[in-house]
């Protein structure tokens, strides 16, 4: 029981694939809320009515359902695609793995879009418009101003975000992720100790999120080690 029936290798084994699902969906959901935002805030107003729609589409709907289209969709979309430009029917395969990822990478970073807006809108006026008076172009002051002060305000929410990236690599078991709910799901029935397998599981869960909220913490004084004495 203590090596849970001879399957405890295979969940560490879960725990490591659901580890490089949260270190992969990380930069893309990073990128996204980064661009989301910048669309948002966007003198443009086609780029802002562009950002609105992703992030009212995306948060309005529930993250398995946007697992299950790009998993499924996404496929179909791929093969007839192939069809389109071969001439021939083309039998295609996301794998399960990258489909999990674009779909918790697109819901995630529409929270932190928002998550991003709101930082860019905590830096201060009069430094954008200090370095618009000195010449900077529009890039200039994203680079030197904005991006430098932006992990400050938004690191709090990313933190919030990244456990509930944790514990939503979950759903991506639908679609035949080994991570660990898929690992413990299979143990259970098979050794029939749900209780064993799924309290397992949890415990796991709750580790990756401990250690993340330390890393986050850190983080977070780290970069406001010179405001806090301030």
């Amino acid at each position: 029981m203590f090596d849970l029936y001879g399957r405890g290798w295979q969940m560490l084994e879960g725990g490591l694939v659901t580890v490089q699902l949260c270190l992969t969906v990380l930069p893309f959901m990073i990128i996204l809320g980064l661009l989301g935002a910048s669309a948002k805030l966007s003198r443009c107003r086609s780029l802002r009515i562009i950002g609105e729609s992703y992030t009212v589409i995306i948060r309005g709907i529930p993250e398995l359902l946007v697992i299950l289209l790009i998993y499924f969709g996404g496929t179909i979309a791929v093969q007839n695609l192939a069809e389109l430009i071969g001439g021939e029917a083309v039998r295609v395969d996301i794998p399960a793995f990258w489909s999990g990822v674009a779909a918790l990478a697109l819901v995630q970073g529409a929270f932190a879009s928002e998550v991003f807006r709101a930082a860019m809108q905590s830096i201060p006026v009069g430094q954008i418009e200090a370095a618009t008076a000195c010449g900077m172009t529009p890039a200039q002051i994203f680079l030197r101003i904005k991006l430098p002060q932006l992990w400050r305000f938004a690191l709090p929410g990313l933190n919030n975000l990244f456990q509930v990236l944790i514990k939503d690599t979950a759903l991506i078991s639908v679609v035949g992720v080994e991570e660990i709910l898929r690992k413990a799901a299979v143990g259970a029935g098979t050794e029939k100790a749900p209780f064993t397998f799924y309290l397992v599981a949890m415990a796991m869960f709750l580790t990756f999120t401990t250690v993340s909220l330390f890393v986050f913490n850190r983080l977070e004084k780290r970069a406001s080690r010179g405001i806090a004495r301030a």
